[in-house]
């Protein structure tokens, strides 16, 4: 399909190794690139707001400098948020490309698609801009990262045909959720015979922290990590030809190079087990939070939102001690569920489109006290 990926497993530079000051520990991001490498895999991915806007010069730093330029392939995107018209695009395009150390991009998205951010792409011809950036070869591939319904994504691939890649939120929990709608925006790709790359297999470590009963389910199968039955789940579709995975220490790298370097599709029995942690999963009411933190960049009470979710559905999922401990440890110094002022910047930058004013009041409730 894409001769130049050669397996079907990416590194997406999202959720990095940090320090105890919170920066990216580049020594940790070496050895982890190295062992990618190693391994036989050479797909990167990252985006200019990536960890605070650090990611592409982790990868400049730990990858494009320290390797030949065939030897990986690397995706960047255009985000929403760094650019007001169309004459900031290509500047913006130049800073990436320097900030990553490349002279350009195997795939270029149209970063996290939905009705409105589209509606900013198309006035900004930020597509036909994309387009002409590939015929001058700063870009091999154009494609988008998407976030909304499946009817949105099928008017984009229908007023862009040209487009070559889809990368979408795909994985166990959201393949019939009706608020992702995964399995809608999957068969829109397919019907349209776009090749898929999947963001989110295990739902922002959601899928890893599963409750108690649903670790069990996976525990009876005798062997593989909860992360590696999210994975491989996805990476067993037609049609999809790229699965990412942000890996925050050596431990996640090795644990997903265990199976994916030999990849087999999920099992019959398997998906059974899948199946079973679905039902248990969705029992709990756990917030759809991902962690992606694109709402707390805006936040002008500087509340760590995905963090308090974390601790309301470690309360629902295993009502520990933990989750009233940890939740104050997060508002410590400011930025409780409580301070919000309904401003509503969170829930335009949200792309799962949570009710994110409402979920804090809940929080607010349960650790109020």
């Amino acid at each position: 399909m894409f001769p130049e990926i050669k397996k079907n497993f990416g590194f997406g530079m999202m959720r990095l190794p940090t320090n105890r000051f919170k920066l990216i520990d580049y020594k940790e991001l070496n050895k982890m690139v190295d062992a990618f490498m190693a391994a036989g895999f050479n797909y990167f991915d990252t985006a200019h707001g990536y960890m605070l806007m650090r990611s592409e010069r982790a990868v400049k730093n730990c990858l494009t400098s320290r390797y030949k330029r065939e030897d990986y392939v690397l995706t960047d995107k255009l985000s929403g948020g760094f650019f007001k018209k169309e004459e900031d695009i290509r500047p913006l395009f130049e800073k990436q490309l320097k900030a990553c150390g490349v002279e350009y991009f195997d795939f270029y998205l149209m970063h996290a698609q939905d009705r409105n951010l589209f509606e900013k792409f198309k006035k900004a011809r930020a597509y036909e801009t994309a387009f002409e950036l590939k015929k001058e070869g700063k870009i091999k591939h154009v494609g988008l990262s998407f976030h909304d319904k499946a009817e949105i994504l099928e008017q984009i691939l229908t007023e862009y045909p040209e487009i070559e890649v889809v990368q979408i939120q795909f994985n166990y929990v959201d393949y019939d959720d009706p608020s992702v709608e995964g399995k809608k925006v999957y068969d829109v790709c397919r019907k349209f015979n776009k090749p898929i790359i999947v963001m989110e297999p295990v739902k922002g470590g959601s899928l890893v922290k599963l409750p108690d009963k649903a670790k069990e389910v996976f525990d009876n199968l005798g062997g593989g990590s909860y992360a590696s039955y999210a994975i491989r789940y996805c990476a067993s579709f037609e049609g999809i030809f790229m699965v990412l995975s942000g890996m925050g220490n050596m431990d996640m790298m090795t644990d997903n190079l265990s199976y994916m370097t030999d990849f087999k599709p999920i099992t019959e029995e398997e998906m059974h087990a899948i199946s079973k942690v679905k039902l248990i999963y969705k029992e709990q009411n756990l917030i759809q939070c991902t962690g992606c933190k694109y709402c707390v960049d805006g936040c002008p009470k500087k509340i760590a939102i995905p963090d308090l979710f974390a601790c309301l559905n470690d309360k629902k999922a295993n009502n520990t001690f933990n989750s009233g401990y940890y939740y104050g440890i997060h508002t410590a110094h400011g930025g409780k569920a409580s301070d919000c002022i309904k401003c509503g910047k969170c829930e335009q930058s949200c792309p799962q489109h949570l009710p994110i004013r409402e979920l804090l009041d809940e929080v607010a409730k349960t650790f109020g006290k």
